[in-house]
């Protein structure tokens, strides 16, 4: 029979045939493979996939029971029977778990019952071989990846044992012990399965020394040349030190590392501005402008070269959700950025190239209440939003919102880091404040709705109160509860300006310009729905809200009479994703979380000093609100939290600036408020009575505290 067609009833590990995978099986040929490569691999022998069937398995008993006659000794020393599928060991999936291993077979008829059990565990006819090989006494074994398959880090050697062979931590019983270790053996952490080793080095902990970790390493670096990538290896040491090698298959779902300088992302101070979900819509009409808005203003101070802005945007929206460059905004952790434009704080972090803009920081004031001005006319100018209104100025309006945010985004953002001292909303307004939209705003809410007037009128009354809600693409913005507490004491008067449209009365610039801000987003909002009602009314669009799926031009261009994407209705408006992460940087679509530096982060924002029982952000799905006398702790600072304030006892937040809407306002009530703390969710429980400091960032838990409401600290 020629050399092409012959059938092997059984393959030595070492015969180059044991190396094709559609003959021995991808677990059989890697072992093969490494073998002769010089790799740690114990003798054996495959029974190949054409002879595993039922009906040709033992078709040549004789040559069969010889080759496990000789591995075997006789049938005195106990096998291994493991699956060696042409479907497992791949490097899109591993399959791992999905067949059958025996172990310690003795004896013939074991064996043969063994090859039957194995055989039985294939997925399809023609896929499994069955790999033979001497049962091995080991010491310590267990699992090697040659790169860090959670973090994506290929510098890193990971590796999980346990005394005596590894099938119980493969399995799953136990977790064994936890080393990673550089690319050169060098231990850089352990983790013992009942938590973090301590006290001894390093290299005592666990079952492996650091004279075995090295041999596995470097075990870890051959695989890795032989095979073309990181391996995830099955090894076991036996009682006289030497290291084996027991399977190797490429390690699958290895997490993307991002790019080389990919910048550091996160809500941090633009999850304020838009705390939820964004539709394609609404990314189009407001985060694009901000970004423009932050792009020009970093521009125009010097801070980044408008070539860099060009290159990567300062704003961006990830899974739907607002994101911002935090370095450039100078608002990440680490080294300080050249720029603190959204987080300024303390003061001597202020613009640094502030000389650059002469007398842009005298000339701001004035530049703020002239822009508010003129927005104001231009909003009393436009069509009312009815029936009235022409498809084109319809289209018109639109346009106008998106360019009037792109100013007074970049005006805002220049006045928060040039404008300094008492009042001016800026890097130095960090005490207190002479007054805040967020505040205004919730006093005209309270005023409002004492007067008995419905929700839904209530921001063509009072326009302030729009400061303390999200903008949303809908019939009616969402306002605070209902029973919300005013703001008692030094604002109503001022609130009267605002409430009413007026000017600055009672506002500094940024705050000024960020009422107007909000203004033109409801206004963006109102047009945007207007025209999904009218599509929806002329046929074009099945329902309304499917406007918020719609890009902008796709938008425009239904306005002139277009067609509509074929897609519409199967996009996910707005994208149901979880919030992100505090920090992070992207691997292609996938957001790889970035680690904790040192320290918590907390950036103080004032208020004072107060004690009592965490109340968590998580409890507020429901209409439970937090019992007066509680430490609110929030992930991001939403302006719908407005209306909690003045009875809370402490406001912590994980990202978030202590120039917020909601930071200006909680230092107006007198709540003590800590702004950046990493973290702060998992760290205190719902219940833990905590010690927050305002003016030093500390929040510290108590070991026993007062019932909620029973004592503030001054």
């Amino acid at each position: 029979m020629p050399q092409s067609t012959r059938v092997f009833w059984t393959i030595d590990l070492d015969d180059p045939l044991a190396t094709v995978p559609d003959r021995a099986g991808a677990k059989a040929a890697n072992l093969a493979r490494a073998a002769r490569h010089g790799l740690p691999v114990l003798p054996g022998f495959v029974i190949p996939v054409q002879c595993v069937s039922s009906d040709e398995r033992y078709a040549n008993t004789a040559e069969l029971r010889a080759a496990w006659a000789r591995l075997s000794h006789g049938g005195e020393r106990p096998v291994v029977v493991r699956s060696s599928s042409t479907l497992e060991d791949g490097a899109a999936s591993s399959m791992a778990g999905r067949f059958v291993s025996v172990l310690d077979v003795l004896g013939w008829p074991a064996f043969r019952a063994a090859v039957d059990e194995v055989a039985a565990s294939a997925t399809g006819p023609g896929t499994m071989a069955v790999l033979v090989q001497p049962q091995l006494d080991a010491a310590a074994g267990g699992v090697m990846f040659g790169a860090d398959p959670v973090d994506g880090r290929t510098d890193r050697v990971i590796v999980s044992a346990v005394p005596g062979g590894p099938q119980a931590l493969v399995g799953g019983e136990v977790d064994g012990t936890r080393y990673s270790l550089t690319r050169r053996g060098r231990i850089v952490g352990v983790e013992r399965d009942d938590g973090p080793a301590g006290g001894r080095e390093a290299g005592e902990q666990g079952p492996l020394t650091p004279l075995r970790l090295r041999a596995l390493a470097r075990l870890a670096a051959r695989a890795a040349a032989v095979f073309g990538g990181p391996q995830d290896v099955e090894f076991a040491f036996d009682h006289e030190g030497r290291l084996w090698m027991l399977q190797s298959r490429p390690v699958t779902a290895l997490a993307p590392l991002p790019p080389r300088r990919a910048p550091l992302l996160g809500p941090g101070p633009v999850a304020e501005t838009l705390p939820d979900p964004l539709s394609p819509l609404e990314e189009d009409l407001w985060l694009v402008p901000l970004d423009r808005g932050l792009g020009e203003a970093l521009a125009t101070a010097g801070a980044v070269s408008r070539r860099a802005l060009r290159r990567s945007p300062t704003v961006r929206a990830v899974g739907g959700r607002a994101a911002a460059d935090l370095r450039r905004l100078g608002a990440g952790p680490g080294r300080p950025s050249r720029l603190r434009l959204l987080n300024p704080v303390p003061p001597a972090r202020r613009l640094r190239v502030a000389w650059l803009v002469g007398r842009l920081r005298a000339d701001l004031p004035a530049i703020a209440a002239g822009t508010a001005a003129a927005v104001d006319a231009d909003l009393a100018a436009l069509p009312r939003v009815d029936g009235r209104i022409t498809d084109a100025e319809l289209a018109g309006a639109l346009r106008w919102t998106r360019a009037t945010l792109t100013s007074l985004h970049g005006l805002e953002a220049l006045a928060g880091s040039l404008l300094t001292g008492p009042g001016a909303g800026g890097a130095g307004d960090v005490t207190g404040a002479q007054g805040s939209a967020a505040a205004q705003g919730l006093a005209a809410l309270a005023r409002e709705r004492s007067l008995g007037r419905d929700d839904a009128g209530i921001p063509a009354a009072a326009p302030a109160v729009l400061a303390l809600s999200p903008p949303v693409i809908g019939p009616v913005p969402h306002l605070p509860p209902a029973g919300a507490p005013g703001v008692p004491g030094g604002t109503g008067g001022a609130a009267g300006g605002a409430a009413g449209g007026g000017g600055l009365a009672g506002l500094p610039p940024r705050e000024a310009l960020r009422l107007r801000v909000r203004w033109v987003q409801e206004l963006g909002a109102r047009l945007a729905w207007a025209a999904g009602r009218r599509l929806a009314a002329s046929g074009a669009l099945a329902r309304p809200e499917l406007v918020r799926a719609l890009r902008f031009e796709e938008l425009m261009t239904a306005l002139q009479g277009g067609s509509l994407p074929a897609d519409l209705e199967r996009r996910p408006s707005p994208p149901r994703t979880a919030p992100l992460p505090a920090a992070f940087r992207l691997a292609g679509d996938r957001i790889v979380a970035e680690a904790a530096p040192p320290g918590d982060g907390a950036r103080p924002a004032g208020g004072g000093r107060g004690a009592g029982p965490v109340f968590r952000e998580a409890e507020q799905s429901g209409p439970d609100v937090p019992p007066p006398g509680s430490v609110l702790v929030v992930r991001t600072l939403a302006p719908s939290l407005a209306a909690r304030l003045p009875t809370l006892a402490g406001l912590v937040a994980e990202t978030g600036s202590p120039l917020s809407h909601l930071a200006i306002l909680a230092r107006e009530l007198g709540v003590p408020t800590v702004v950046g703390l990493r973290g702060a969710l998992d760290r205190f429980p719902p219940g833990t009575h905590v010690l927050v400091d305002g003016d030093t960032g500390r929040v510290e838990p108590l070991p026993a505290g007062p019932r909620a409401g029973e004592e503030s600290v001054a």
